[in-house]
């Protein structure tokens, strides 16, 4: 890859990546309420997540569910759905010691950041937009293996500077007010970030 394509390909990765979406929202929440030792699995999650995802997206799996639209509809209101979901979760998380909290509130495992990749738009489209403006058509692979591990190796640091940010909330946090009220707005910004899929989905419905 020659270096001035390089160089936009980490400046977009870093764009893209530090910017609020839906993975950083929840990266922020899971490091107010359970720590960064705890939510590790998580940005490690979303990190190898993304990468395999912008792979199997750049060989051509996303060409073929925007080319059935009913599949292509299912999962994204799959998407919506679960997304909502995880707004709730978040909102209903218990305060950062515990005690009076929920006692089923936990942090999201490796593997359900993983999937999560599947299931948030903004992470999908990231992958669309990188592979089809990155990757080399006279050698298509192994360009786009540069381009997801180029783009994989700054998504990390980036994703992990959000939950050192609700870590260095946590002693503020402890309140179980200010907690309640931290993880109600997490939890309306998630869903604020999907309200353009769901406006879609809506347009999309037969009248």
């Amino acid at each position: 890859m020659q270096s001035s394509l390089l160089l936009s390909l980490m400046a977009f990765a870093v764009a893209s990546s530090i910017t609020p979406g839906p993975n950083n929202l929840m990266l922020l929440a899971s490091g107010a309420n359970y720590g960064f030792r705890r939510t590790i699995p998580h940005i490690l999650g979303v990190g190898l997540g993304f990468i395999v995802m912008m792979v199997i997206v750049g060989l051509g799996i996303g060409q073929m569910l925007q080319a059935s639209p009913k599949v292509y509809t299912g999962l994204r209101l799959a998407s919506l759905l679960y997304m909502g979901w995880l707004a709730w979760k978040i909102a209903t998380s218990g305060p950062v010691e515990g005690g009076s909290g929920h006692p089923q509130s936990k942090p999201m495992t490796f593997l359900q950041a993983v999937l999560f990749q599947w299931v948030n738009p903004k992470a999908i489209a990231m992958g669309l937009a990188a592979t089809a403006t990155y990757t080399d058509p006279g050698r298509y692979l192994s360009s786009l293996l540069v381009v997801a591990l180029v783009f994989g190796s700054i998504n990390l640091p980036c994703v992990s500077v959000w939950a050192g940010f609700g870590v260095a909330l946590r002693n503020w946090l402890k309140d179980p007010l200010r907690l309640r009220i931290f993880n109600v707005a997490m939890a309306v910004l998630l869903a604020v970030s999907f309200l353009p899929l769901a406006a879609d989905l809506l347009r999309g419905i037969p009248r």
